[in-house]
Parts: C-alpha cells; structure tokens; sequence
C-alpha cells in the first residue's frame, strides 16, 4: 500500500525559498548573537544593580514593584562608596541598551526564517526552544522600547515604568538563559569551523541559509561593519548624557527640554517645581523642616537650619533615565547632625525623607543607615556656592553618594530618624 506524502509548509515565509537574501547562515546569526551574549549580560547584570541601589527591601516607599517575592533574592544594602557607582552602571546600563539596538535588529533579521520554521513543533525540546524563542523576541522588544521611552521620559505605556521594567526583565531573562543553552555550542561551532556557509536544508544551515539565494549587494562582513557603524553612531549621540558637562551636548537622543541653563544651578533635572505641584506657599517663609526620632521632634525654621554647622559634599547625581552631571558642590547640614537634634546623632538610624510634593512619583524615600551615617550625606541648602533653585529643590534637598538621583529628594520638609516607615 502506497504511503501518503506528507504535507510540505503553506506558501508563504514557511517555504524556505520564500527567503532569498544571501547574506543569511549559521555564521553571521553566531556572530551577532555572540556580541548580544556579551553585551546582554552586561545589561542584565547592570539592571540588577539598578533595582538593588533602590533599596527596596527595605521600605515600601522605596519599592515601585510590589510582590516582587523570591525575585528579590539577591537583593543587598547598596553602598556609599565608591560614589560614583550608581552613576557608572546605570549609565552603562542605558547607553549599552541604546547601542545594542543595530545589533539586536540585525540578529532578528537574520533568524526570521527560523520564527516561520515548519512543522512549529517537531519535539518537547523543540517545542521548549521555540516557546523561549517566542518569549525571547518579545522580552527584547519590550524591554528595549520601555527602556528607550524611559529616557526620553515619554511615558506612554500603562503602569509604572519600575513595575513595567522589572517583571519584564525576568521574563526576558529567563528566555535568554534557555536560549543561551540550546544555541550556545552550535554558535561557537559556527563560528570556528568556517569554510563557507553549508547548504541550504543540510542540518548545519539550520535553516537559515536560502535554497534559492539572490544575488549579493553586500558581504556578511560589510553587513557586520554597517551594523558596527549603525552602533557607533547610537553610542555618539548618546554616551554624553552619562559623562555629563560639555559631552551633553553631543547627546542628541537624550532629552534637552529640561536643562535649567547657565550659572550655579545650571545642570540637569527632571521634575521641575512645577511639575510636582509644589506651590509658592509650600516652600515660602512659612516653610519648616520637622525633625522626628526617639520619641522627639524639632521644628526649623529655613534661617535656623542655616545657622547649623554647615559641612561641604562634592558628589554628581546619576538617574535611571542615564543622565548624569558632573560633582556638584553641595553645602548643607549632615545627616548625622540632624539625627543629633532629637539624640540620634551617635548611631544615626535609617531615615524617612518626605518631600512637600504633591504629583510624581518618589515623594518620600527611605535611606539605610549606611547612607545616613555617611559624612557626605547631607540636607543641602546651597550648591555651587548658591542658594538651591526652586527647580534643584529650595529650600533644602537630600543628596547622597551613590544614591539614585530620585533619592536625593528634593523640598524636603520632614525627616523621621529610625521608627518604622
């Protein structure tokens, strides 16, 4: 009895010869995808130490992605030393993620045969690749728009971009791993063992190279070299917003909306006064600083907190947006100081910070007692030898080394020395 053929793919990208370009095979996939290897990891390992510098394990207020559960495993008090460390690896973190975009096109476009491979599932291994491929290509997608639109400050998506950001994160990295360990071997063998890409339908083509190629415009080493170039372009317009100063300027993908100008306060910020809801009223001559701890509480007046001991910081501030400024220099009265007022000064606990704004988000943070007791730690009034502006957080703002810029709370009207948060 004659057996009955089995059915070939529908027309369409399923057919292999639906695909013609040349340049696609095992060797440029494998090379692409060893540069993402790299480079990913690097952002995943960075993004970690994004979310930890929140501390938000430690209150609620410092916590923008609720039930985080065992995802917060590695979680660990984040330091105050070497100060400059948030600002190094968030601006890692963000201009890698920018310059990895050619790159990241590229190793889709040339996997997108495999996306329509037929039949879908040949095994329970297969069919484990695939769900983490399809996993895979989402995550990437997802989280490299939300981490563009978050520097742009263009928050268009539903939700909290932290919350957005985060879950995604693990999802994407989970894909990542399984992808990681089927395709790992077979692209390191692809790329040592290069002679010529192996013919169409054999099992070292993997699917990827055309049976029916169209003639070459280009080498797959010109195509790389367009990819590098496309790269070098993104980390030009974008690198200068995490070294800051006059480097800003080339930064022409960072927003440039919000740069207060010249003079003393003439760096960069993200909420304005006015944007938060912050009123004259709110930081006027009725304005008052509310010191609390060990069951004691002292009020100040802004001339009062002038005539404490004044103690200089020079320290930049770094966000999750990768911007960053240059060591500003900041007056004001410790930390240590102000826990002093109501006897808390010897071992200054963590600290409730609240803010008198009204809209966005971090109005109130919470600093670990290692950020506290920091002798850089201060309640700045001045910066750069003048008063704070009302957009930098007159009348008086919290600046930390190697805190996130969100946590240097700006119009600070209240600080809680060690009760509950």
């Amino acid at each position: 009895m004659a057996s009955v053929p089995t059915a070939g793919p529908p027309p369409g990208p399923a057919r292999p010869e639906f695909w013609r370009s040349p340049l696609r095979g095992p060797w440029l996939t494998a090379v692409l995808g060893l540069v993402l290897l790299v480079g990913i990891t690097v952002l995943i390992v960075t993004g970690l130490l994004s979310y930890a510098a929140y501390n938000p394990d430690l209150a609620v207020a410092n916590d923008q992605t609720p039930d985080k559960g065992w995802l917060g495993f590695y979680l660990f008090s984040w330091p105050t030393s070497p100060y400059w460390l948030y600002r190094v690896t968030q601006g890692v973190h963000v201009t890698l993620g920018i310059v990895l975009v050619p790159v990241l096109l590229a190793k889709l476009w040339s996997v997108i045969p495999k996306l329509f491979e037929w039949p879908p599932v040949r095994s329970v291994a297969h069919g484990i690749e695939r769900l983490s491929l399809l996993l895979l290509v989402g995550g990437a997608g997802f989280e490299f728009a939300t981490g563009i639109l978050n520097v742009q400050l263009h928050y268009i998506f539903p939700g909290s971009f932290y919350t957005l950001h985060f879950y995604g994160a693990w999802v994407f990295t989970g894909a990542f791993v399984v992808h990681v360990v089927f395709r790992l071997p077979k692209a390191l063998r692809a790329v040592r063992t290069r002679l010529g890409e192996p013919a169409a339908g054999t099992e070292e083509a993997a699917g990827l190279v055309s049976p029916r190629p169209a003639a070459p415009t280009i080498s797959r080493r010109g195509a790389l070299g367009m990819v590098g170039l496309g790269s070098l372009a993104l980390f030009v317009v974008t690198a200068g917003q995490s070294v800051g100063g006059w480097f800003r300027q080339t930064a022409l993908l960072a927003p440039h909306g919000q740069d207060p100008g010249p003079g003393p306060n003439g760096f960069q910020i993200n909420k304005t006064a006015a944007s938060v809801g912050i009123r004259p009223s709110d930081i006027g001559p009725a304005w008052r600083l509310t010191v609390r701890g060990a069951g004691r509480q002292v009020d100040l007046t802004y001339d009062q907190l002038l005539a404490l001991p004044q103690s200089k910081s020079s320290l930049p501030i770094a966000c999750v947006e990768g911007w960053s400024t240059p060591d500003q220099h900041w007056t004001g009265v410790r930390l240590t100081e102000l826990a002093a007022l109501v006897g808390l000064g010897t071992s200054t606990p963590r600290v409730l910070v609240e803010s008198v704004q009204r809209g966005g988000s971090f109005s109130a943070v919470v600093l670990r007692d290692n950020q506290a007791r920091d002798a850089r730690s201060l309640l700045a009034v001045r910066v750069n030898g003048a008063a704070l502006s009302h957009d930098h957080g007159y009348p008086a703002r919290v600046i930390v080394p190697g805190a996130p810029g969100v946590h240097n709370t700006k119009w600070v009207t209240r600080l809680t020395f060690g009760e509950p948060a």
